[in-house]
């Protein structure tokens, strides 16, 4: 929610493996505790949005703490188990900077291989962006080619985009003015600057 996911399914999507029934009940503890808000929209159940309260958004200290530790002493590279292609989409599409895209509909096709070989389509618009299983239709101005647990590192911060795509793991085609801003286009990881802080200083300790 400190990152901006207000709804149940947004939710639910971000939390792999956690069941409806679990984060209904966590999500209602949270409410009691006066941490968030629920909001239901006249339009009904579908409007339905968490909202973090004052005290929720007092945590964010909280929670920036134990990331950075985490960073420091517990953070590891992903497990086979933890590389869903699906998931690293889920979490891009909420960190897209709208305000930086070009002023048309950019189509961007992801090839996975390695832990999961599997292809998906990001569509990004200024005013929605939206993961497709299915080929939708557009023109694609990208085509990203990456190992999955790689691209994983990439976004977790523990590699660098750019080191990345000199090695053979990540491959970005297409239009040179878009392969240049694709970076640009997204937030990586909210941990991802703490990573590569707490990565810099082990290496210098080495």
């Amino acid at each position: 929610m400190l990152t901006g996911t207000r709804h149940f399914n947004e939710l639910e999507r971000g939390l792999p493996g956690i069941s409806r029934a679990l984060l209904a009940k966590r999500l209602r503890y949270l409410q009691q505790n006066g941490l968030i808000e629920k909001h239901i929209n006249s339009t009904g159940r579908q409007s339905t949005a968490y909202q973090l309260t004052q005290s929720g958004l007092a945590l964010y200290d909280v929670i920036h703490a134990l990331t950075v530790w985490g960073a420091e002493w517990a953070f590891d590279d992903p497990t086979p188990e933890q590389l869903d292609p699906l998931l690293l989409l889920w979490w891009m599409h909420n960190r897209v900077k709208t305000d930086k895209l070009p002023n048309q509909r950019i189509v961007i096709q992801f090839e996975f291989y390695g832990a999961v070989s599997d292809t998906y389509w990001l569509v990004l618009t200024h005013q929605d962006v939206t993961i497709c299983q299915t080929n939708p239709g557009f023109e694609v101005n990208m085509l990203v080619i990456a190992d999955l647990a790689t691209f994983f590192k990439v976004w977790l911060g523990r590699i660098d985009y750019h080191d990345a795509i000199r090695g053979p793991d990540v491959i970005i085609e297409g239009s040179p003015r878009f392969t240049r801003r694709f970076p640009d286009w997204f937030e990586w990881s909210p941990a991802a600057t703490i990573v590569r802080a707490a990565k810099r200083e082990g290496d210098g300790k080495g």
